[in-house]
């Protein structure tokens, strides 16, 4: 069979010939695979930048839509083998079944951002209120969209957007958006008013920045999901800490396990066919490494 293969860190994958998939275990299961998606974790491993990227050779995906050896829909993840081949075998407490009329390429392409979302409010928030009030910091990211959906279809009654391109936020489902300055330590954030939850894609300065102009009357719990900056260090004034009702948290494998997403997925994959159609580039396997590093709108997905 073929797969994508990285050999050296900070190159492009390769379309390279291996030996078949193994035969699945008891506990196992055999995909074909369909779509797979390009997603941030899945470049950032592939580059050897990620804490989770393993050993050399690197078989991209962390996840993918494919049809068992019975026939069966299904969405996979895994932290543990790649996805970007004609076939993976995966343990089968990682492996769901899809709703019918489930389109194989935007599942590809958005459960993985949605899970960004879905893990961060379940898992690594507490006792948000009744029709909480969400920021999210990156707002028109691939991620940033999708959570839009995924915090409303969990009780938020207000979604607050930051982003630098203000009108790429205007067709999306928000109930304000504050824009991103150049410099942005000169966003401005007075606006705000009130915050329950804060989920950052973005990190670094604006971060700090939001902090020290938080004026929320109500407890703040902040939860990092990842690092659209390129930023991913801070200097953190004590008195921001000893001056705001905050609580910092991060969401990711190891603040949560994998278990726990087997134990929540199945309410998410119910509500992937509300989520508005998300932009994708569809491209074939054989082409990965040309297709790559070329720009994208939306979220790149790969079919054998």
């Amino acid at each position: 069979m073929y797969q994508a293969q990285v050999s050296a860190w900070g190159e492009a994958p390769k379309y390279v010939e291996v030996d078949d998939a193994p035969t699945p275990g008891a506990d196992d299961v055999r995909i074909k695979v369909i779509a797979t998606g390009v997603h941030q974790v899945v470049r950032s491993r592939a580059a050897g930048k990620h804490y989770t990227s393993g050993s050399l050779p690197h078989v991209p995906g962390v996840d993918g839509v494919g049809q068992t050896d019975d026939g069966q829909l299904v969405y996979w993840f895994t932290m543990d083998a790649g996805s970007m081949a004609d076939h993976v075998v995966v343990p089968k407490q990682n492996v769901r079944a899809l709703p019918a009329g489930t389109d194989p390429v935007q599942a590809a392409g958005i459960i993985n951002p949605a899970l960004s979302s879905w893990m961060a409010l379940k898992t690594r928030t507490n006792d948000l209120p009744a029709d909480f009030t969400v920021l999210i910091l990156g707002a028109t990211s691939a991620s940033g969209r999708v959570a839009i959906s995924i915090a409303r279809s969990l009780g938020a009654k207000t979604v607050i957007g930051a982003a630098r391109n203000t009108s790429a936020m205007k067709p999306l489902e928000l109930d304000g958006t504050i824009t991103i300055s150049e410099n942005v330590e000169e966003t401005d954030f007075s606006t705000l008013g009130d915050v329950d939850v804060v989920l950052d894609y973005v990190y670094g300065p604006l971060v700090v920045h939001l902090f020290q102009s938080l004026k929320s009357a109500r407890p703040t719990q902040y939860v990092h999901i990842g690092g659209l900056s390129g930023q991913l260090d801070i200097s953190l004034p004590a008195a921001v800490l000893r001056s705001k009702n905050l609580t910092i948290r991060g969401s990711g494998p190891g603040a949560w396990r994998m278990r726990d997403v087997a134990n929540t997925i199945d309410g998410l994959l119910a509500l992937i066919k509300e989520v508005p159609e998300q932009p994708v580039k569809v491209a074939k396997l054989k082409d990965v490494e040309s297709v790559w590093d070329q720009p994208v709108t939306g979220r790149l997905v790969f079919e054998p």
